[in-house]
This record gives structure tokens, sequence and C-alpha cells, in this order.
């Protein structure tokens, strides 16, 4: 074994390695689309193919026995090697919006996908385009350029096709097609007259990975960007679906009080205005707030519940730290939590603190009761908010929660949010 096939089991065995991955990671990885997915096994799939089918012919290549699986083994090697060559049609007709079918570049691309393949059926009937000879080598016949000149074709068509849709291209696709395609039209056209299939496989090898890592990186920007709309579009259902019961005594309460405490009324109806405006306002937001917004509206809400419950619910607020951004809806649903928790489960006063704290790598916030304590078990409403609010303050502003119960009693939650940089 010489050095230039020492040197094509090398390099292709890594590609066969990094090949078998890539359609591993394509199935398994949850950020991928389903048709990304399915290109990226499909393009990966023929990669290896082709990967298996040169290494057979390294092996079986001088053995004067093997003449007849030569020629099968070539047959298919040129045959994968257009249809790797004509995915990137496939995918440039995608990202310009067309349909598979009916788009121009991958109908050019099948086009003269067929021609090659004809070419390739009649090569097996006649030595003009190449032969195997006795001795199991293959030798190139008169028309050889002709059969790899579908593959040079469908090329040409696709870096015209980058820069009639650039527009519609990331800039890193762009960049990308370019790199790969106008280096890999010149060693095709060269393969015309020389043999430099170690170039072309190597070169088909790392386009289809860096295609991996191009299309794994949008398709994740992708999926947080929804997944970020989900657990907005979960904290609007929550906020829609406010107990109806809080609603219900809150007017009652102002009901009975405009003729006992007019003045009080008035306050308490200015209160649940407020805290309404800034429930309604936290549903329209997809940014973070200003953590005194959050705290205005956590104040209206507790002001609230202070008129139903009088005498049984405490509030302490030491916050003097406050110039920092939340996701919308941080503070509230604790809270509320702690409220709820507390009035519901005892008869006993309940005390709740609110404090804040800033620190040489993050905000914090901490919420302390002193009522019952958090059951990890319980799946209410204001757990389930609990649930949203991790999935929001993680991927807004990459923040924690840390649950914990009191020695004394009660429950304290802190609210970790890393300072920006």
């Amino acid at each position: 074994m010489d050095w230039y096939y020492l040197l094509i089991f090398s390099i292709g065995g890594a590609l066969v390695l990094l090949t078998i991955v890539s359609i591993v990671f394509s199935l398994v990885l949850p950020v991928l689309d389903k048709w990304n997915k399915r290109y990226l096994v499909t393009h990966f799939s023929l990669q290896l193919l082709c990967m298996v089918a040169c290494f057979i012919d390294a092996i079986i290549y001088n053995n004067p026995e093997l003449v007849v699986l030569e020629r099968i083994d070539v047959f298919f090697e040129f045959l994968l090697l257009v249809l790797i060559v004509a995915m990137p049609s496939i995918l440039l007709s995608h990202y310009a919006g067309e349909k598979i079918k009916t788009g121009l570049l991958s109908e050019l691309a099948i086009v003269f996908a067929m021609t090659h393949i004809i070419l390739l059926i009649i090569a097996q009937f006649t030595d003009i385009f190449y032969q195997i000879t006795p001795n199991n080598e293959i030798q190139r016949g008169p028309l050889f350029p002709l059969l790899v000149a579908p593959a040079v074709v469908i090329m040409l068509f696709d870096i015209v096709g980058i820069f009639v849709i650039r527009k519609k291209l990331l800039k890193g696709y762009f960049i990308s097609f370019l790199v790969y395609l106008i280096p890999l039209t010149i060693i095709t056209i060269l393969h015309m007259f020389f043999s430099l299939e170690l170039f072309i496989i190597l070169a088909l090898g790392l386009w289809a990975l860096t295609i991996l890592v191009l299309v794994v990186k949008e398709n994740s920007k992708e999926y947080l960007k929804q997944q970020k709309e989900i657990a907005n579009q979960r904290a609007n259902i929550l906020m829609l679906q406010m107990r109806p019961h809080f609603i219900y005594n809150t007017m009652t309460s102002i009901y009975h009080l405009c003729e006992q405490d007019p003045h009080k009324a008035k306050q308490v109806t200015f209160d649940f205005t407020t805290y309404l405006r800034k429930n309604f306002a936290a549903i329209a937001s997809e940014e973070t707030i200003p953590f005194v917004d959050e705290l205005e509206h956590t104040r209206a809400y507790l002001a609230v519940e202070q008129a139903q419950f009088e005498d049984n619910l405490f509030v302490d607020f030491d916050t003097p730290h406050t110039l920092f951004r939340v996701p919308p809806l941080t503070l509230q649903p604790i809270v509320e939590n702690a409220v709820k928790h507390g009035m519901i489960s005892s008869n006993k006063p309940i005390h709740i603190t609110i404090k804040t704290r800033k620190t040489d790598t993050a905000n914090k916030i901490i919420v302390e009761d002193d009522g019952p304590g958090y059951k990890k078990t319980d799946n209410n409403e204001p757990h389930i908010a609990l649930n949203n609010l991790y999935q929001r303050l993680e991927m807004m502003c990459n923040g924690t929660i840390e649950i914990s119960s009191n020695k004394m009693g009660g429950t304290s939650v802190e609210i970790i949010i890393p300072l920006v940089k």
C-alpha cells in the first residue's frame, strides 16, 4: 500500500466517522425542524454510501479476480457523486422559498443528474467513457469529460443561483456556498482531464459538515425564539385566567367599602386598577422591564389583598437596590403564591418580606414568608406560574430561582439575575 492509498484510507476513515456522527446528531437534535432534519440525514447518508464505495474501490483495485465487483462499485461511485453535487441545489431552492419539485435550481439539478445517469448507463455497454482493464484498473475513454460535465453544469448553475437569491441567504450561507462551490467546480473541471477523486471527496465531506454547523446554528436561534414565544404565550394565558374568586372578592370588598369607608374604597379601586393595568402591560411585553415597574405591580396586588385580609397579612419591603431589569411577572407571581398558600392553608396571620440585594455577579430578589412551606408535589396554578417563570428567566436574562424551606417554617424564594457584562 503506497502513500496515496494510505492517505485515502486515513482521510476517508475520518470522514466516515464524522459522517456517521453527523447522521445521528441530525436525527436526535431537537432544534432542527422536519425539513432540515430530512435534508441533512439524506445528504449525510449519500455521503456515507459514497465513502463506503470509495473504500471498496481502494481495497479491490488492481485485483484481476474482482473486475465485475469493480465495475459495479465504480458505477455507484459516479452515481452517488452526482447526487451529492445536486443536494446544494435543493438547499438553495428551499432558501429561495421555492418548492423542491418546481424550483428552478432543483429542476435543473434533476435534469442534469438524470443526464449523468443516462450517460453512466450507456458507459456500461461501451468504452468511450471509461473501461475496467483485465488488471482491474480504471482507464479513461475519449468521452470521459462528457460524463463529468453534468456535475460541472449543476455547480455552475448553483453559483449563478447564489448571486440571484443572495438577499434571501444569511451572510454565513452565502460565503459558505461560494467557498465550497467555486473551488469544487474548478477541481471537477480539472478532474475531466486529471485524476482528482481524493480532493473531490474531501471537499464534499467538508461541505456537508459546514452545512450541518450552519443549519444547526440557525435552527437553534429559531428554536430559542419559538421557546421564548411559547413561554410568553403561557404567561399570557395564565394572566388571562386570573383567579375568578380574586376578582370577585375584590369587587365585593369595594362594594361594601363604598358605604363603610368611601376613602378606603377609593384607594382599593385605585390599587386594583393599577394591578390590572400592570397585568395587561405584562401580557403585551416581550422584553425585560425595570424592576421598579414589577415592584409597583406587586405593591398594588398586595394592597388589594391586604384590604380583604385586613390584619392577617403583613408585608415588609427591604428593597434598596432597584436599578436592574427583570422579565415581566417575575416578583408578583412569587408573592401571590406565598399569599395564596399562606392564607388558604392556615388561619394564622402571614408575614412576607421582600428584599433586593446586589452582589459582584448578580442582582438578587428574595421573598420570604412564615407560611406552611412549599410542597414540590403540589400541582396547582401558582406552581404552574413558577414553572413558567423558570423558563422565562432562563431565556430572557439567564436567571435562576432557588426555593428552600426556612428553619423556623415558611418558604424562601431567591431569584438570581446575573449582571450584564
